[in-house]
């Protein structure tokens, strides 16, 4: 392995696979991406790899229309702490909500998932985009865009605080003095804020990698400069070259002004290759997996994206106006309003575009063709890594692994082995320093 600077692997799981009809597919078991079995084979396969992290999304409400696509998403913590158990390397990235969890929960779920991991544990800030989720939680409407960002940032500042409020060395276990703890070293936060009001301190010792890997995805304005504040790693959506670079330079130019330099954030776009022996045997398995796709959910999906109701216009015309704005997902929103106009897509042209990575780019070719892709992109300023989105679980990850991953290794571009034990470290990234408060407390 030369020692140039390599890029960074994650990979996103979805049970069945990214495609939207990945459940319909021959290669694929429904059933079986209900048990346990499913992703640890899953996990140990992206660990064999080498990746740096595994990733599961989430939503707190039933997504899409499970008439028509499988739905079984276990909530994700609980689902990483099993694979913790059954892995030795591999990050391990959870998506949990700021809108509709409280900062002390979360902080202390985190810090658990992190010791029980070794430090492996990352957390992918959302801020929950979707209506049907707010009428799970006491709502009649999702909070507007800028009060849940204000929330999450409130949120955040107070974890931190919370993954803080134990000194590395509070624990002494001195078995002789019979002294646990030296209560000097543990400190209530005593946060009084808009949103929370937390004494603390966590009733668990600091993690293991000081703080969780802090990981963001909205491309919003909003979500670009709360980024620039608190992420470090960025799972963003972007069709082209141009629009991956652009947003790989406006997000590293936010940093300066938080005190940040360039190297603290890892900016990741997402990709759901569609690999074959030969081009054409690429372009082959995405015409089979575009053959399975259900208009009825592809349109109710697009409709969310939206926030417009889509089932009065025909497939096969024109998108009709959707307007310029929407207090949901404002980024899915633009790029998606911007490729249909873009490239003068009927709504059954824009629904199989969309059918690969929701969004995500898509790209069908041969390992060497793939790997091609991503060295652009690395190479030449686009992207530090990638979010790998297998259009199909668990032969997806399986081709990626076994066909790109080596490839990518030849090139000095990836890792062979293993250099580091926390999720932190396969980034790069240092271990915070602990921030207490001014004035101690005995707790």
């Amino acid at each position: 392995m030369t020692s140039q600077k390599h890029l960074h692997l994650n990979a996103f799981v979805m049970p069945n696979g990214h495609h939207e009809a990945a459940w319909r597919h021959p290669s694929t078991d429904p059933r079986r991406a209900a048990t346990l079995r499913h992703y640890v084979d899953i996990a140990r396969t992206a660990e064999r790899g080498k990746l740096d992290s595994l990733f599961l999304a989430d939503g707190v409400a039933l997504w899409g229309n499970v008439r028509y696509n499988s739905h079984t998403l276990f909530e994700p913590l609980t689902l990483l702490s099993a694979l913790a158990g059954a892995t030795e390397r591999i990050g391990l990235i959870a998506t949990a909500s700021t809108t509709y969890n409280e900062p002390y929960h979360l902080a202390r779920k985190f810090a658990s998932l992190d010791h029980l991991s070794g430090g492996r544990a990352g957390w992918n800030i959302v801020t929950s985009a979707g209506e049907d989720e707010a009428r799970n939680f006491n709502r009649d409407a999702r909070p507007a865009h800028a009060l849940r960002y204000e929330r999450a940032t409130e949120f955040v500042e107070v974890a931190r605080k919370l993954w803080d409020s134990w000194d590395d060395d509070a624990a002494v276990i001195d078995k002789a003095s019979g002294v646990y703890a030296d209560t000097g070293r543990i400190h209530p936060i005593d946060h009084n804020g808009p949103h929370f009001q937390v004494r603390g301190p966590l009733n668990i010792p600091r993690p293991v990698q000081g703080h969780p890997l802090l990981v963001q995805a909205g491309s919003s304005e909003t979500g670009k400069e709360y980024a620039a504040r608190f992420a470090e790693a960025v799972f963003t959506a972007q069709q082209t070259f141009a629009e991956g670079k652009a947003f790989y330079d406006d997000v590293k130019g936010r940093l300066a002004k938080h005190g940040r330099s360039p190297g603290e954030i890892k900016i990741l776009p997402g990709i759901s290759p569609i690999l074959g022996r030969t081009e054409a045997e690429a372009k082959e398995r995405e015409a089979e997996l575009n053959a399975l796709i259900t208009p009825a959910y592809g349109v109710r999906q697009l409709s969310n994206m939206l926030d417009h109701d889509l089932t009065p216009y025909p497939l096969d015309g024109p998108l009709p106006d959707v307007g310029t704005f929407t207090e949901g997902a404002q980024s899915r929103f633009e790029l998606v309003t911007g490729l249909a106009r873009r490239e003068n897509l009927t709504i059954r042209q824009l629904i199989e575009r969309l059918a690969g990575g929701r969004g995500h780019r898509v790209f069908a070719g041969t390992a060497t063709q793939v790997a091609d892709q991503l060295e652009h992109w690395f190479t030449e300023g686009a992207a530090d890594g990638f979010n790998v989105m297998p259009p199909t679980l668990p032969g997806g990850l399986d081709d990626f692994v076994d066909l790109v991953v080596p490839e990518l290794q030849r090139r000095g571009l990836f890792r062979t082995e293993y250099t580091a034990t926390t999720l932190r470290g396969h980034y790069g990234l240092a271990r915070p320093v602990a921030k207490t408060p001014v004035k101690e407390h005995a707790a």
